[in-house]
């Protein structure tokens, strides 16, 4: 073999699997407890016994618990098993896409109540944690100026169709998406006045036409 020609790194296929299932098992784990039992009560220890793993291993793959839970965020807001930034996005390339303001706001509905189907649970933990805990509290704090950020963004996509009502400023159009599409909306209509969840997607396009469209 020539001295230029270096063997490339072993990876292990079957190694990388069991780790992205091990993975797993901790996060769906820490989502039961942390939604069972609050951020407080639910400990590392308890995770790595739900999971069936060593504490170590729940620290090597997802690390202490306020990374976990912020891991547990991210991935119910992306919908998959990694945090995937908002342009990235599958309903989002969908939006931009789109032609039609109308059709925007309803791919958008449909994406806030499947966000908010996994997303509400920890929200209701992240913001009885918040308070009391600094690193919770940064979280909640970067997830509320990144949503307002990408309220503006969605806005400006809207306005460019020319089918707003005029009446709207681009910060007011994103005002008023950023109010309707929080999850604290989702948790009074779906988990607290019992709507299906079919119905909230309905009724926030819907409003959503109604108060921004011509």
């Amino acid at each position: 073999m020539s001295d230029s020609i270096k063997p490339r790194p072993y990876r292990s296929a079957r190694r990388e699997e069991a780790a992205r299932e091990t993975r797993g098992r901790i996060l769906d784990a820490a989502r039961r407890l942390f939604t069972a039992e609050g951020y407080a009560s639910a400990t590392i220890a308890a995770v790595a016994r739900e999971a069936g793993v060593a504490v170590d291993t729940v620290y090597a793959s997802v690390g202490r618990k306020p990374a976990l839970f912020r891991l547990l965020v991210e991935t119910a807001i992306s919908g998959v098993d990694d945090a995937v930034p908002a342009e990235e996005r599958d309903y989002v390339r969908r939006i931009r896409a789109e032609g039609s303001a109308r059709r925007k706001l309803e791919i958008y509905a449909a994406a806030t109540r499947a966000i908010h189907d996994r997303l509400a649970p920890l929200f209701l933990v992240l913001r009885a944690a918040a308070p009391g805990d600094p690193e919770l509290a940064r979280l909640w704090g970067e997830i509320a100026e990144r949503r307002a950020r990408n309220m503006r963004l969605f806005a400006a996509d809207l306005l460019e169709t020319g089918e707003l009502d005029p009446s709207h400023d681009l910060g007011e159009v994103a005002d008023i998406v950023w109010a309707t599409n929080s999850a604290d909306l989702y948790v009074l209509l779906v988990r607290e006045r019992g709507w299906p969840p079919e119905r909230y997607e309905r009724w926030l396009a819907d409003a959503w036409c109604r108060l921004l469209l011509l």
